[in-house]
């Protein structure tokens, strides 16, 4: 399986898991095709939250991505384009089916000890 493990503040979190947000912004993709995303919940949670199915990728300048994703964004018009300043691409992975860890997982369970500045490739055998 291919997947990764991203880290996501809080409040970005939560929308993702309550369906607001259906799209994680980043300013690169994974070199690999991602089947699977696990998110890391930063602090103050700092665990391992929830298992999302990736339905696929976009790439484009920040204003057009941002026209195909903004209904479904889950983040401020504001905050999107300070994330993407200076950026030539923006890029977004398109979440689905969301399996919630009750309780959360700890990052050693995924063979990990310091949380990924940006994602770290994950290899999970038992889903």
């Amino acid at each position: 399986m291919n997947a990764i493990l991203l880290s996501v503040k809080p409040e970005y979190v939560e929308k993702i898991l309550s369906g607001i947000k259906k799209y994680e912004f980043r300013k690169h993709l994974a070199s690999a095709d991602v089947r699977y995303i696990y998110i890391y919940s930063t602090t103050p949670v700092m665990k391992v939250v929830a298992k999302i199915e990736v339905t696929g990728t976009l790439q484009a300048s920040p204003t057009a991505l941002w026209e195909k994703t903004k209904n479904d964004a889950g983040i401020s018009r504001q905050n999107y384009r300070l994330y993407f300043k200076g950026c030539k691409t923006a890029c977004a992975y398109k979440l689905g089916a969301i399996q919630r860890y009750e309780p959360p997982k700890v990052l050693s369970d995924f063979g990990i000890t310091t949380p990924p500045q940006s994602f770290a490739y994950v290899h999970v055998t038992d889903g």
